[in-house]
């Protein structure tokens, strides 16, 4: 990505508020609360892999969403690290497509992997912040697979069905890519 300008700005800041709506959402109804999270908002990290500038907008989406709903400081600090990992594995596997585009099947395969950096992230640290910050009763495998199961939801099925209706629409929506 080149320098940010104010388009930039602006379309990071969309998808940041796009990110607190959709977690309000799922807050609402519950899905996202407890061991296992389903947070509609994760369906958005599949963006980085069409834009770099959806980086920081998942990872000020997360923040702020994580301060909003009340969350803990270090579940506020290593969620939204998470997310933000997560986003820059997406935009990794993003720009590897996006170079090699038209050289074959295996890297039209490269699509169907950018749901997995959000997921192994989170099963990665969340379970850390629900054990030790929250104190929920677990173990830490427990935890990884529940959180696992909701992210797999969150990112791999609502991701993949976002990216599939996204990718039509791709040169429209992103231009810089």
């Amino acid at each position: 990505m080149k320098k940010m300008n104010v388009t930039h700005l602006t379309k990071a800041a969309a998808i940041a508020a796009i990110y607190v709506v959709l977690t309000y959402v799922a807050n609402i109804f519950g899905l996202s609360n407890g061991v296992i999270q389903i947070r509609i908002s994760e369906a958005l990290t599949i963006l980085p892999f069409f834009t770099p500038i959806a980086v920081p907008g998942l990872f000020v989406g997360c923040l702020i969403s994580n301060i909003l709903t009340g969350c803990m400081p270090l579940d506020i600090l290593f969620g939204s690290i998470a997310t933000l990992l997560g986003g820059i594995g997406t935009r990794m596997i993003g720009s590897l497509y996006h170079k090699k585009r038209g050289i074959g099947q295996p890297v039209k395969l490269l699509r169907w992997l950018t749901p997995l950096p959000p997921i192994i992230t989170n099963t990665l640290i969340v379970p850390f912040i629900l054990a030790f910050v929250y104190r929920f009763q677990g173990s830490i495998p427990y935890f990884m697979l529940t959180v696992g199961i909701g992210e797999l939801i969150s990112c791999g099925v609502f991701g993949l069905l976002l990216q599939c209706v996204l990718h039509k629409y791709a040169p429209i929506l992103f231009p810089e890519e």
